[in-house]
């Protein structure tokens, strides 16, 4: 019987996909001596390529019309037959980290960016291709062996050849392995406990062990292994001899006690005949995937749940307005015995508190209004020294520590104050038997810093640490997030340690938290350095005495909140003003226009539908030109606010009686100040 031909090697193949033609001509000639080139110019057509049969990686554009790269590589990872081809991205933009994340959650293995360099590219997939040829090498290896020992004297020659041609190849892949993070092993089918009878790559840099000790103590691998996931991983072993190829993500105890993040990838290898002859897999170390993955997860958490908080805090604005409005209306208007007032002071309390809880929710939410200016460390510490003087009690000493040349913060002083406040109380009652509570404040230079999201540049960082405590690991992330507190009920509302995030963000730094149980906690609010030449916030201007009465006002009202707006009319009414009502910004511009000179003053909320209250005004001072206007908020957008009229004023809600007098004196006086400096630039 005449032996079987030796099946011919077939040049590992490589999907090109590019929609541009010139992409695919240049990659084609790089990649002629590496193997067989496949070209595909969408990722329909790929998909159609892959059902043809197999690759040894594939070169993916990102952005294509119709499927784009990473919808294309997503329909692959799902394929069972095309999730383990090696993907490698091309893109010429989107280098950022958010965006190369999102590529290898989607499958990709690597990235080239355009221009692509030839020798980068060629090398690059070189390393699959040998990867994907040592695989089919083992695949026709028994099948090779079977037809060599029927074989003359010829082809025991070839045979030879053939061998010495393998271990050059295993000698190159493997020293392009060794640089790699990860591990290629062959196992037996009855291996128990779980051994592999043979590794590739630098096992010892990976996991802290020598292969030997490893052999040496087959229980160690499972043993090592995460409690939460031994159990899974377990599970996942018993699988294989089904024929079920093997892809499990487990957290495994190195020599150095760290635990790190492997990702297990394994299939079962059949002879000619279909029999199981051993496992054939990979071992990838994902730790800093994984950690990053973490990292966006936690942003984004943070991100939705401020901007939850902001639009709660909004509404809750509104709703205290008319409520505090309300109660102001009933004391000036009805004549209140003492028992009622009592109960009016006592209702408007509690709304008042509910106005400082709304703050420190758009402190978190990063939608205060900061006023930010230079600041003097040495003042700020004797300010913040001189509030806590009956606070701390005496069992608890504060101490403060300056660098020498210290520059200035860039932030808002009182929002500084109050975080140095809340830090400082937090630490204090973190020991009750007392200690020292330390606050340093020194110069810092970054490079950025993509964990905490701090750009390149001079930041002054204070730090405020205490001997207390501490905090678990397993809820120091969860402290930043508002309305968390470890504190009894009714001693903490858990808004502390989120208004500090929330402001340090808003300001353009960054709020860092650590600690260890039984040691005390460290916290860090980064501040940019002020810049040169910029002057401290000046001193509020003085509104003009209320001895001089105010002339009576027609004023255009505009709330799209019926109970707010009927409170702020009569507010204006009580001052001595007329005052004509709208709901929407469309209903006041149709107002304006039917009598523009009768109207002295606009006041309209900034968050309304249809149109914002900054278009309101641009409109209206369309019609009448130099109209006074003040807008009114419930929160504080600082970019769409930041787009008024620099003569506009913004009142914060809720407002007192007080305020308003005050906000319609400024906004008419700088109003007359503005005509008068254009009459006199007239020549």
């Amino acid at each position: 019987m005449a032996a079987p031909a030796e099946q011919a090697v077939e040049r590992p193949r490589v999907l090109v996909v590019d929609d541009d033609e010139r992409n695919l001509l240049a990659i084609r000639e790089v990649l002629r001596d590496v193997g067989d080139i496949v070209v595909a110019k969408s990722g329909e057509e790929a998909l159609r390529q892959l059902l043809k049969g197999e690759f040894a990686v594939i070169l993916l554009d990102v952005y294509m019309p119709g499927l784009d790269g990473y919808e294309t590589a997503q329909i692959i990872r799902s394929r069972e037959q095309t999730k383990r081809i090696p993907i490698v991205f091309l893109s010429a933009v989107n280098k950022e980290t958010e965006h190369l994340i999102r590529g290898y959650s989607m499958g990709a293995v690597d990235y080239v960016f355009k221009p692509v360099d030839p020798v980068v590219l060629q090398s690059k997939v070189a390393v699959f291709v040998d990867l994907f040829a040592m695989r089919k090498e083992i695949q026709r290896k028994a099948l090779q062996e079977q037809t060599l020992l029927d074989a003359n004297l010829r082809a025991n020659a070839e045979r030879l050849r053939v061998e010495q041609q393998l271990r050059l190849a295993e000698q190159r892949q493997g020293a392009i392995i060794q640089s790699l993070p990860i591990i290629l092993y062959l196992e037996a089918l009855d291996a128990s406990p779980r051994v592999p009878k043979f590794v590739s790559g630098n096992f010892a840099a990976l996991t802290g062990f020598e292969f030997d000790e490893i052999q040496d103590s087959p229980n160690l691998w499972i043993d090592r292994l995460h409690p939460e996931d031994r159990d899974r991983v377990i599970t996942a072993l018993a699988a294989r001899p089904q024929g079920r190829s093997l892809a499990v993500e487990y957290r495994w105890q190195c020599a150095d006690g760290q635990y790190r993040c492997f990702l297990d990838q394994a299939v079962l290898l059949r002879d000619g005949d279909g029999k199981p002859i051993e496992y054939a897999g990979t071992l990838l170390d994902v730790t800093d995937r994984k950690e990053l993955e973490s990292q966006l997860v936690q942003a984004r958490k943070m991100d939705a749940i401020g901007k939850l908080t902001g639009g709660i805090a909004h509404d809750f604005n509104n709703l205290l307005a008319a409520v505090l409005g309300g109660l102001r209306l009933i004391e000036r208007r009805l004549p209140l015995e003492e028992e009622h007032l009592k109960v009016l002071n006592m209702t408007r309390r509690a709304a008042e508190q509910g106005s400082e809880l709304v703050g420190r929710l758009l402190a978190f939410a990063r939608r205060q209004q900061l006023e930010p200016a230079p600041i003097e460390m040495e003042k700020l510490a004797t300010a913040v020294t001189d509030l806590l003087a009956h606070t701390l009690g005496g069992l608890v000493e504060l101490q403060w520590e300056m660098d020498d040349g210290l520059w200035r913060a860039f932030a808002d002083q009182s929002q500084l104050e109050l975080s140095l406040l809340n830090l400082i109380i937090n630490a204090r009652d973190a020991m009750p038997d007392g200690g020292t509570i330390s606050v340093r404040a020194e110069n810092r230079a970054m490079n950025g810093d993509p964990e905490t999201g701090l750009a390149a540049g001079d930041y002054v960082v204070v730090t405020v640490k205490d001997a207390g405590c501490g905090i678990s690991p397993e809820i120091l992330e969860q402290v930043l997030e508002p309305f968390f507190t470890t504190k009894e009920v009714g001693k903490g509302t858990g808004l502390g340690l989120s208004m500090v995030y929330g402001f340090a963000k808003q300001s353009g730094g960054a709020f860092r938290i650590s600690s260890v149980l039984g040691v005390g906690t460290r916290a860090e609010i980064w501040l940019p350095r002020a810049p040169e030449g910029a002057v401290s916030r000046p001193e509020p201007k003085t509104p003009r005495s209320r001895t001089t009465r105010q002339r009576p006002l027609n004023v255009l009202l505009v709330d799209d909140h019926e109970g707010v707006r009927t409170t702020t009319a009569a507010l204006l009414a009580d001052l001595g003003h007329s005052v004509i009502e709208a709901s929407d910004g469309p209903e006041v511009l149709e107002l304006l226009k039917a009598s523009p000179e009768r109207c002295d003053l606009l006041i309209t909320d900034y968050a309304m539908p249809r149109v914002s209250g900054a278009e309101v005004i641009r409109q209206a001072r369309e019609i009448r030109p130099g109209l006074p206007a003040i807008i009114i908020t419930g929160y504080a957008d600082a970019q769409s606010i930041a787009r008024r009229p620099d003569d506009v004023l913004v009142l914060s809600k809720p407002f007192t009686p007080d305020q308003v007098d005050s906000a319609v004196r400024t906004a008419l006086a700088e109003s007359a100040d503005r005509r008068a400096q254009e009459l006199q630039a007239v020549p």
